[in-house]
This record gives C-alpha cells, structure tokens and sequence, in this order.
C-alpha cells in the first residue's frame, strides 16, 4: 500500500477508495464549534440551502438539506441499531446543529467500522459538548461490548470561567472492532516522589523495594503453600505466594530480606521494573505551547505525543493508519515517524497544502506517497473552480506555496490580497513578501492595474497574478511596465509576474529570491526528523 493524502468529503473518499478491512488504527479529530454556547447549538434551524463543507478554520456543522439527506439514508439503509438510535436523538434534539453533527459523523463512523480490521481500533478525540451522545453512537456502530475507555486528556493546566468549573480536558473515546484488538503495553516512568518513597534502599546490584510474599488462604487451592520458613509460617488465614521450592530459589539468589518478626519479603529492583501502566487520566501529555517547535499555527494542531501514545499502544510497524480529519496532519507525521503506513483525508486544500509543507520539512524529498483529488490538468481546476471558488483559490495559492490571506480564512473582503509569500534575501532578515491574487474567471488589464495598486499600498517586493485564463497582450504590457525588484544578492526579479494554472501544473515557478538562497519564510517549518540508528532503536 502506498501512503496517501486524499483531498475530498471523507464520507465520499471513503466509500469510492477504502476497502474493507483494511485499516489497523483510526484516529480522528473531527471539526466541531465547540466555542459556541451550549444553549446556541440546540436552536432550531430549518432550511435547503447547499450544505456548507467545512471550511478551514470553521469548525461547525449545519442542519441543512445535506444534513437532512444524510438522516433519511441512516434511517432507510443503516444498520439497524444505528437507525434507531438517529431517529431516537433527532426526537430528543430536534433539528439543529448538534443534530447535525451527530448525524454525520455516524455516516462516517458507519463506513470507519466497515473498513477497520477485526484486530484494529478507533480513537475518537472530542470535547465534553459532546461525547455523551458521541458515545451513544460509537455503541450502536462498534457495539458497546468492544468499549475500551474514555480517555480524559489535560489539555490546559487552567480555564477560567466565571459561571462554571473550568473545562481543560478532552475526551478520547477508545473502541476496538472485536475483542482481540493489537495491544502494546506502554509503560511511563515513575515519578521522582515515588522513588524516595518505595525505592530508598539499596545494596551492591541497585535500588530495590521489597514485596509481601504472603497472600490470602484459599481453601483446597492453595495446598503446598502453608509450610513453614525458617521457623515461620504464614499468618492466621494466609499462605505464601510460592511453593518451598520457589521460595529456596529466592534465597539462593539473595532476593529475601527479612522482618523483624522474620517474614520473607521479595527484594524488587528498579531497573527490573518495567514503569507504571499508563492509565485511561492523561495529564503528563501539555498542550503546544506558543514556543513549541511542533507548533504550525493550525488552531486544532495536537502534540504529537498524544498521537504518539495512541499508535505506539495500538499498532505495530507496517500497519496501516488513518486519520479522516487530518487538518495539518499531526496524525499521519507520527505514523511516519513510527515506520506505519498512512491515509489522511481532509476537505480543504488548504490542509492539503499544509500537510505537503510538513511532511516535506520534517522527511525531505525521500518520502513517497501520492495525492489523489487535486486537479491534474486544466479541466479539473475549472470542474474545481466551479463545484467551490474557495477551494480553488486555496489550491491555486498551494501550487506555489502561498499561505492564504488571513481574511480569506474568515471569507471576507480580501481587499485585492489572496495570499502571501513571504522571504528573506540579505542578512539582516528583513521579511519581505509577495502579495499574490486568484482568478478563475475573466481578466483583463484593469486586474494588473489594480493589482500594482495593492503592491504599493502594501510595500510588497513582488505581485503574482495567478489566472485560469491566458494572459491577453495589454495585461503582459501592464506587468512588464511594472519594472524589477533588485535583491541585495545581486539578482533582479519582474516585480509583477503573471502565471497560468497550466503553466503552474507544467512546472513554471514564481521568480524570487527565496528560490536562490533557501530563505522561504512563509510557512512555519516543521522540525526534520532525524532516523534513528538500527542500534539506538534497540535500546
């Protein structure tokens, strides 16, 4: 299986290009206004309007006619459980975002289940707004039976509210698809306080503790336990642990130590301790601070030790991972990272950009995979252009490495800005950009025109104008007039420059300094992962 990002409705993606069973491990974050007031979500909401995808930076799902649609498919064709329970919350929540919300993630998680291995597990990440009935909905899909735990994740050392108690956590919901899912035991290590309380002695092999060797009396059961050593017998109502033989065995290797009433207890080291068994309360994993060097700016962005956890204690290498809400892909760069294989699926080509910028920082040019869903050719960017113009723009803007206007992350006004490239070309490391605009319609050379305006007005170095359209001959006049931007290394660079979507697709680049002397400054990078040593991985 090769990796793979796919840009699309997961629900579509999943359907046209997953088989079944062929998954190990599901993870997935799914989007969810989870800022809106409680009260707000129940609010009923009627309508027919095009259900709206999700776009980057919203996280908020809609009662509409896609959501209507998707109801009536669960009632008539789903499983029957699943039915019931849909058309049992919708009589309870009525029509309204929450409803939503759950309506459609149990058409995905109705498609997770069928393409999950009977060894494989999910993990649900949510927050408290919801889990409740999320759960409800993971019992009806993967049956309440193949319930692991509801992990509680300390997001946030404090939250101030002034009505309530703060909410700093997260819920994970784990379920496996039957009742022998792959298991790695993680341990953690013990604490610095429980050290000097359990692990203060020591003798010439290291720190030990000592351990009880008596245990309840059983009857008939514990026969051969009940003899004594040296001179001492087991207390009233008790036997030791282990046969006379067992016990000798202990002796000869210097692993007793006695009471002063003369009762064996078991000598335990620590470096022969294997660590505390993580337990389903995670508050040793922080949130990304505003100084981690994993942090990319993506408002949803998880640590990847959290996933680190998840895939280390329910995968095993080679095994194929998923994450059907990947945003910046914090899932599918550990799976890299833990030698699994991946597929992430996201419905913004701005994610899709994202996570091709990360994966190129943090693994460079030897990773393969592929992106299946991006226009290859100039008919699908025009069917693209025409199904959504924002997702045309934002994959436009990630044919050359744009980061997308802070507005156009709202949908407002763009006053003349799509995007940004941003650079550094002297030593002093003066940001300097590129101010670039999108256009999959008809242009002319009043859009040069304007365009310039913008350049100015912004003190940009560069103007990209990116068209699905050829350029006519006043419009190339108008940029040539533009004149060049001079680098202090000594290059010139057209100060407006005009591209074709074909030409972009045939490999034509934006001309500026950064493509010289490695300065690109408009995305955050992603820290490069270092391989291991075969000999480190070891130890």
């Amino acid at each position: 299986m090769k990796n793979t990002l796919y840009y699309g409705d997961n629900l579509d993606i999943l359907r046209r290009y997953i088989p079944d069973e062929s998954v190990d491990l599901i993870y997935l974050d799914p989007p969810f206004n989870s800022k809106a007031t409680y009260n707000v979500l129940f609010a009923e909401k009627n309508g027919s309007a095009s259900a709206a995808q999700i776009k980057a930076f919203e996280d908020t799902w809609h009662w509409d006619k896609k959501a209507e649609e998707t109801y009536l498919e669960l009632v008539e064709k789903g499983p029957k459980k699943v039915a019931d329970l849909i058309q049992a919350l919708r009589s309870f929540l009525g029509s309204n975002d929450m409803m939503a919300y759950l309506t459609m993630m149990a058409a995905r998680l109705v498609e997770l289940c069928r393409v999950l291995k009977p060894t494989g597990s999910i993990y649900l990440h949510c927050d408290p707004t919801a889990s409740h009935y999320l759960k409800l909905v993971m019992d009806a899909v993967f049956r309440h039976i193949n319930f692991r735990n509801e992990i509680i994740w300390k997001r946030t050392s404090a939250h101030n509210d002034p009505k309530k108690y703060g909410n700093n956590y997260d819920c994970i919901l784990y379920y496996s698809q039957g009742d022998m899912p792959v298991w790695n035991d993680l341990r953690l290590p013990y604490s610095e306080e429980y050290l000097k309380s359990h692990y203060a002695q020591q003798d010439d092999y290291g720190y030990y503790t000592t351990r009880d060797l008596s245990a309840p009396d059983h009857g008939t059961d514990s026969q051969g336990l009940r003899y004594e050593w040296e001179g001492v017998k087991p207390p009233t109502g008790r036997t030791w642990t282990c046969v006379k033989e067992k016990m000798a065995k202990y002796e000869s290797q210097d692993l007793l130590v006695y009471s002063p009433r003369g009762m064996p207890r078991l000598k335990r080291y620590l470096d022969k301790m294997p660590g505390i068994s993580i337990q389903a309360l995670w508050t040793d994993i922080p949130p990304i601070n505003s100084q981690a060097k994993e942090r990319l700016g993506y408002p949803t962005q998880k640590p990847e030790a959290l996933l680190e956890r998840i895939i280390q204690a329910s995968s095993n290498e080679d095994d194929i991972i998923m994450d059907p809400f990947c945003g910046c892909g914090t899932a599918i760069a550990v799976a890299e990272k833990l030698n699994r294989k991946w597929i992430g699926i996201d419905i913004t080509h701005l994610a899709i950009s994202l996570m091709k910028h990360r994966l190129q920082d943090t693994f460079g040019d030897s990773l393969d995979y592929e992106v299946i869903g991006e226009p290859v050719d100039v008919k699908s960017a025009i069917a693209l252009k025409d199904q959504d113009p924002y997702q045309f723009q934002w994959w436009a803007l990630g044919l050359v490495g744009a980061r997308p206007a802070e507005s156009e992350k709202k949908k407002g006004a763009d006053k003349g800005i799509d995007g940004y490239i941003y650079f550094h070309d002297e030593p002093k490391l003066t940001t300097k950009k590129i101010i670039l605009q999108v256009k999959g319609g008809h242009v002319g050379s009043h859009h040069i025109v304007e365009l310039k305006g913008v350049l100015e007005r912004e003190k940009a170095q560069i103007g990209v104008f990116i068209t699905l359209e050829e350029p006519t001959k006043p419009m190339i006049t108008e940029a040539v007039s533009s004149g060049y931007y001079r680098s202090p290394i000594g290059h010139d660079y057209p100060k407006m420059q005009i591209l074709t979507i074909e030409k972009l697709l045939n490999g034509a680049k934006i001309e500026y300094p950064s493509r010289s002397v490695g300065a690109d400054a408009t995305f955050k990078k992603a820290e490069r992962h270092k391989v291991k040593k075969e000999q480190e991985r070891l130890f």
